[in-house]
């Protein structure tokens, strides 16, 4: 599988929420209404670390870059 095709397949596997109400991305501007939430899974570490093994980011569904918000109560 292409290196595209894997990244595509990965961002199809997020999670998607919808917002109470539309706010404005940061980064692009845009509208947005609903977000993505992508799973992380640390993959390497040089040391003892005292960080989460998994994690979450959430991401504008239109520009895909990582919003700062709050992710209490996400199961």
């Amino acid at each position: 599988m292409p290196a595209t095709d894997a990244l595509l397949t990965e961002w199809q596997s997020a999670a998607s929420y919808t917002l109470d109400q539309p706010v404005r991305c940061p980064h692009c501007r845009e509208r947005i209404t609903s977000v993505r939430i992508v799973g992380l899974t640390r993959s390497q570490v040089a040391f003892t670390s005292t960080l989460p093994r998994k994690g979450r980011v959430i991401v504008c569904p239109d520009c895909e870059r990582i919003l700062t918000a709050e992710l209490s109560g996400l199961v």
